[in-house]
């Protein structure tokens, strides 16, 4: 790999309120390394976020952050909706800040995709947009109520104003890859004939009222939204999805979002298994919106250079890595520098609570004396 000069990657950006170094971002990553409580595990997280905010002015994603408990249905995830988790965060926010770094909380709510064993022993109810499951003879959902959704809209807005509260310099929304938002976002799961539901407009409606509920809590400029238009991971992906994508984000642009994030054709879930269409591009999207944008879909450092240097020369995108920002906690300078990835080990991406594969991966000998010739 060679060293990454005279491209557009290693260039500033503003995006909110903050301003990057670089445009290599680490996506928001599920890992399974919480308390029981849903209290973020420290000192375990904090490091392993600040290993990866090493390189100064990087932008971290947390890992999906439930919003409030009945929005959750799965084990050692992270939320951010009470005391405790605030203050844990709080920790995390502070270590990543200390090196000169950003961190957005993606706020996560599961809809359809919890699993009723935990949502039955959490005390609560497996809900979606519609009572439609996530494959033939899976578990059925209830249909949320007009008053349970414009609930649910309220916590999202909670949950941002206690992730500020947190440190955090702003939130994203995970309204991709099945979850709650695109559950009422999509028709193969949206079949409701009410304000919610039936038409291109109405389906468009409660994801446009998450994205105004959050930046009025916390502003605009602290506020972001991850799109998967192309993913069929959880029973997705619509017939053509571009009318009704182009619909929700012509309704988010002008309200002056941090960024918008998308997520390329071909990802859509843990083990990548989508194929990629070839008309499946992000185009589209990435036409309509003027602000920055963030990237996601098994970049490597040459698509990442694609990206930003010709395919959206004209437009501000972010790279953003996943699993190889796992296993190269300073991802950002061995891109830079053309130093060789450290491959990833899947069977340590989800281990409850353990620190290996997690906060052990190794920084490059380069990176190390780098740090040592400036002390």
């Amino acid at each position: 790999m060679s060293p990454s000069n005279n491209t557009r990657l290693f260039e500033p950006l503003q995006l909110g309120t903050v301003t990057l170094s670089h445009r290599i971002a680490m996506a928001p990553l599920t890992r399974f390394r919480a308390l029981d409580s849903h209290v973020p595990q420290l000192p375990l997280v904090a490091e392993y976020y600040t290993q990866r905010a090493s390189i100064p002015g990087t932008l971290l994603i947390t890992e999906g952050t439930f919003i409030a408990q009945h929005a959750g249905g799965l084990p050692n995830i992270p939320g951010i909706w009470n005391e405790d988790q605030i203050k844990a965060w709080k920790v995390v926010t502070d270590a990543v800040h200390a090196k000169g770094s950003f961190i957005f909380c993606q706020l996560w709510a599961l809809g359809r995709a919890a699993n009723p064993k935990v949502a039955e022993a959490e005390g609560f109810k497996v809900k979606s947009s519609s009572a439609v499951p996530i494959e033939e003879g899976g578990v059925v959902p209830e249909e949320m109520t007009v008053e349970e959704i414009k609930e649910m809209v309220k916590a999202y807005a909670n949950a941002a104003r206690n992730a500020i509260k947190a440190g955090f310099d702003g939130v994203e929304i995970h309204g991709a890859n099945g979850y709650l938002v695109d559950q009422f976002i999509q028709d193969k799961c949206n079949q409701r004939t009410d304000e919610y539901g039936g038409s291109v407009e109405n389906r468009s409606k409660f994801a446009v009222e998450v994205v105004k509920a959050v930046a009025g809590a916390v502003g605009p400029e602290k506020t972001a939204i991850r799109l998967s238009p192309w993913s069929r991971f959880q029973g997705m992906k619509m017939d053509d999805p571009r009318p009704q994508f182009l619909d929700v984000i012509r309704k988010i642009s002008g309200l002056g979002l941090a960024y918008l994030h998308l997520v390329r054709s071909g990802v859509g879930g843990p083990n990548d298994f989508n194929q990629a269409g070839e008309d499946e591009t992000l185009d589209f999207a990435v036409d309509l919106w003027d602000g920055p944008v963030l990237i996601a879909g098994k970049l490597t450092p040459e698509t990442a250079r694609d990206l930003v240097d010709h395919q959206y020369k004209d437009k501000k995108v972010v790279a953003t890595f996943g699993k190889y920002f796992i296993s190269n906690p300073d991802l950002p300078f061995r891109i830079k520098e053309g130093i060789p990835l450290n491959p990833y080990d899947r069977s340590t991406f989800y281990t409850p609570k353990s620190p290996v594969g997690y906060t052990d991966q190794p920084f490059s000998k380069e990176f190390q004396e780098s740090q040592t010739s400036t002390l």
